[in-house]
């Protein structure tokens, strides 16, 4: 078992509370048919960050902002395979209101869509791809979510699904635990690697604010 003393949780979304992979994989099939660009150019898309900076790379001559909603509008309304990842609500029932956040490589408008249909409770506090001007693997994401709650980056634990994202939580000095559900446990270079979340549980420490968080 491995024990972390943290301030507060930061969770990626997909791939890790959510589980949305068909949706993603096949609304971006259909966004490159749309586009005329080879349906398998998109089949190895890096998980875990923001779909502007895909699209940048993939269809540089577009207008990625207007293909970004394009996309999203999709994801939003295709809610066929996208389930709630097991022991998700019960580990975010056991962390204090605004000990946890949620920093999201998606739109605020597409998480929204995604914790509605999942029934899971919306943070009080949640980065998402709106709110910064890098994305994961950059580190500004969780850096300004630490920032958001208060709390210093090393005090900070992220869940994490994609290399992306632990890079960018790394990078900010932040300590991960890793979810082999998108990729893995071999590409997750974390702290600690889980292969679900009951395996993550969480208590908050008497007479203090913090958490103490074990892994099993």
């Amino acid at each position: 078992m491995r024990t972390f003393n943290s301030s507060g949780i930061l969770f990626d979304l997909d791939g890790v509370l959510v589980d949305s992979t068909r949706s993603v994989s096949r609304q971006y099939r259909l966004w490159a048919q749309k586009i005329n660009l080879d349906p398998r150019t998109v089949e190895d898309i890096p998980h875990g960050v923001r779909s502007i900076d895909i699209v940048r790379k993939l269809a540089p001559q577009l207008d990625a902002e207007a293909e970004v909603k394009r996309i999203e509008q999709m994801e939003a309304e295709d809610q066929d395979g996208v389930v709630v990842m097991a022991g998700a609500a019960e580990l975010l029932k056991s962390i204090p209101e605004g000990r946890w956040c949620i920093v999201t490589s998606g739109t605020r408008y597409l998480a929204a869509s995604r914790l509605k249909h999942a029934n899971l409770p919306t943070p009080q506090v949640m980065v998402s791809a709106d709110d910064v001007s890098k994305g994961k693997p950059d580190p500004e994401p969780y850096l300004r979510a630490a920032r958001l709650l208060g709390m210093t980056p090393s005090d900070c634990l992220v869940v994490e699904d994609a290399p992306a994202g632990i890079l960018a939580a790394q990078g900010g000095g932040m300590r991960v635990i890793g979810i082999a559900s998108t990729y893995p446990a071999s590409a997750l270079k974390a702290d600690v690697v889980v292969q679900k979340l009951s395996q993550i549980r969480v208590r908050s420490r008497e007479g203090s604010r913090g958490l103490t968080v074990n892994v099993e």
